[in-house]
Parts: C-alpha cells; sequence; structure tokens
C-alpha cells in the first residue's frame, strides 16, 4: 500500500513537470531572422542625358506629277503603289496632235531656210552690183535687210521646232523623281493640261526618312546654362545618338542621325524645331506618322543614377528611396531627381557613391527595421 502510494505521487509530479514544461514552450515566442532585400551598391558614371520628343515622320523629297503637255489620257503605264525610278514613263498623252504640230513647225522652218537662200544670194549679186552703180544703195540695203530677217526667221523656226519636239516628248510623263507613287489621279480618257491644278499622281521618297520634332527654347537654355557651368558636356549634332520610338510602344531599330536645330523660335509656341533622318529600306516608317524620339543631347560625368524601381514618387514632385545604412537598418532618404535615362533615374541630390539602396523586398520593411541585404540580380 506504502509503495503503491509512493508511485502514484511520483507519477504525478512527473506528469506535473511535463505539463508545466510543455505550456512554458509553448507560450515562448520564436525568435524570426531579418527579411532579405534585394539592394544595389551606387556609383558614379558616365551617362548620357537624353530626352524624348514628339513629332511626325515626313519624306525626304515628294514630287506631285503634273502635265506639261495638253491633251487625251491614254493609258496609265505603272502600278499604283509601286516603286518607281527618276525618268520612268508613268503616263502616255495621246501624241498625234503634238506630233502634227512638230511636222508644221518643221514645215515652217524648211520654208524660212529656203527664204534664206534666196534673200542671201539676192543680197549677194546686189553687193557687186553696186560697186559698179548698176543698182542703187538703197535697193542693196533692202536685199540685205531682207536675207537677215530671212536668217531670224530660221532662228524663230529652229526654236518652235524644239518646242514641239519638247512638247512631242511631253506626251509622255516620266517620274521627277524616284521614290514610291500613290494612286493615279486621273483615269484614261481625262484632257488633261499643264495649266490645270490637279496632280496625275504623287510620289514620295521613303528611303531615307525625315522626322521633325519640337523642343521647348527653355530646355534648350537650361542645357546652354548647364553646358556653361560645366556640369554637363555637349554632344556634337553629328555625334548624337538618335532612337526612334514609335507610336506602338516599339523601338525602330536603326539608328538615326541628328540633322539640324532650328536657330528660330516659333513666336507662337516658343518651340525650336530639329530634323533627324532615318534609314527606312522596308519602308516601315510613313509619312506622316507619329512617333517619338529619343535624343542625346548631353554627357554628365561623375553622374549618380538609382533604378526607377526603387524610387518612391509623392506629391509635388518629392522623391524618396529606402537606404541600409552601415549597421542594416531601413533608412528613408529624400532625392533630388533630374532626368529619366532609360530605366534610371538621375540624382542631384540625396544620394551619393557608396549608399546601399533597396530594390527588392520594399513590401514588407519599414524605416528603422533590420534587414538583411543581398545584391539584386533580377530584372
Amino acid at each position: 500500500m506504502k509503495n503503491y502510494f509512493l508511485l502514484s505521487v511520483g507519477g504525478f509530479l512527473m506528469v506535473s513537470l511535463l505539463v508545466a514544461g510543455c505550456a512554458q514552450k509553448q507560450g515562448a515566442l520564436p525568435v524570426m531572422p531579418p527579411p532579405e532585400v534585394g539592394v544595389v551598391s551606387i556609383v558614379s558614371e558616365t551617362l548620357p542625358v537624353t530626352t524624348e520628343l514628339p513629332g511626325r515622320l515626313d519624306a525626304v523629297r515628294t514630287a506631285q506629277v503634273r502635265a506639261r503637255a495638253t491633251g487625251i489620257l491614254l493609258k496609265r503605264i505603272y502600278r499604283e503603289g509601286s516603286d518607281v525610278k527618276e525618268g520612268d514613263i508613268l503616263f502616255q498623252i495621246d501624241p498625234a496632235p503634238l506630233k502634227a504640230s512638230l511636222d508644221s513647225a518643221q514645215a515652217d522652218l524648211d520654208k524660212a531656210k529656203a527664204n534664206l537662200e534666196s534673200t542671201k544670194a539676192k543680197a549677194g549679186r546686189y553687193k557687186v552690183l553696186v560697186a559698179i552703180n548698176a543698182v542703187s544703195k538703197q535697193d542693196y540695203d533692202d536685199a540685205l535687210a531682207a536675207s537677215l530677217q530671212a536668217q531670224a526667221g530660221v532662228e524663230a523656226g529652229k526654236a518652235a521646232v524644239e518646242t514641239a519636239s519638247l512638247n512631242l516628248s511631253y506626251a509622255s510623263v516620266t517620274a521627277p523623281i524616284s521614290g514610291h507613287i500613290g494612286p493615279a489621279q486621273v483615269t484614261e480618257g481625262a484632257l488633261v493640261s499643264q495649266t490645270e491644278a490637279n496632280q496625275l499622281a504623287l510620289i514620295q521618297q521613303l528611303d531615307p526618312i525625315y522626322f521633325d520634332f519640337t523642343q521647348s527654347s527653355t530646355d534648350v537654355l537650361r542645357l546652354r546654362s548647364l553646358f556653361d557651368k560645366g556640369q554637363l558636356q555637349k554632344v556634337a549634332t553629328d555625334e548624337a545618338k538618335v532612337t526612334l520610338l514609335l507610336d506602338d510602344g516599339t523601338n525602330y531599330q536603326k539608328p538615326g542621325k541628328l540633322l539640324f536645330a532650328d536657330i528660330t523660335v516659333d513666336p507662337t509656341t516658343g518651340m525650336i524645331t530639329l530634323r533627324a533622318e532615318f534609314p527606312n529600306p522596308d519602308h516601315i516608317l510613313l509619312p506622316g506618322m507619329f512617333a517619338r524620339v529619343r535624343l542625346e543631347q548631353a554627357v554628365a560625368r561623375n553622374a549618380i543614377s538609382v533604378p526607377q524601381r526603387a524610387v518612391a514618387l509623392g506629391a509635388q514632385g518629392s522623391a524618396t528611396v529606402m537606404v541600409v545604412t552601415a549597421d542594416n537598418k531601413v533608412e528613408v532618404r529624400s532625392i533630388k531627381l533630374a532626368d529619366a535615362i532609360e530605366d534610371k533615374w538621375t540624382v542631384t541630390d540625396g544620394l551619393k557613391a557608396g549608399d546601399t539602396v533597396i530594390i527588392e523586398g520594399l513590401q514588407k520593411i519599414k524605416p528603422g527595421m533590420t534587414v538583411k541585404p543581398v545584391p539584386f540580380s533580377g530584372t
């Protein structure tokens, strides 16, 4: 009986100790490790200063095809929407009336030549006779004048033949430039004339192609001020990198070149016109299309930049980033932004080389928290 009592008491104590131990374990809070955050180390670098500006594509050369002779249009020879070369025959005007005019002019020339021979011979005879007083001086002068008039008649006849010949050649309407030709504006059987306002067709040279755009004169003055202060280095016009961004958001693969920047400011808009040129062998770019151009206008030496995804933009243009201090604490840092360069912001104040900026894991941290920084390797 005594041994049973001792066993019971011992068992009770053991169970009590186990229950107490379990209760103590359940009530203890586990220590969580600091969260990992992806970070980048800020470095100073040489960065291009680019500007995105809207504009419109335009053909390098545009020519209106017009008739240079009057007549009935017999045939359209070219294929609408095709590429033509300078000198290709596009339309054929009825040449019969023009050929008749040329024949008439040639006949008049032959008549003038015959008259010239007759008057020259008469003037030659009178020259001999006037020397022996066989004819009067007046008769000789009249014969000489008639010969000179006949010579002028021949020259006029030659000009008339040349004009008629040109008009006959104009019966074949040719392409004034090489390029892409659109639909015909007239049909066979129409009466066309060099005096009509309507064009026969339109040719546009598409390779290369122009991109005309504008930039605020205020931005130009700001850049010049930075150049003068030495904060930016100017890029020469023929060295400026020009990239075209199409209306669907894609980048045109072929780089362009900046041709010129106008020196005149539009008084109504305060804008300066610029022009770039792009190769367009596949005719992807068409006149009249809207696009944007990314223009490299300067180079910033020892520039500080930060990935755009690390920047939180607030009201009135304020910007902040989360940085990791030397003791792995999170700190909010206000920064001043300048230009956007691809997927980065250039920073003029608030960051320096060597700072560690958090770019991934921002949603799970707050200022003052201890974190475990790891190099960011994502995209």
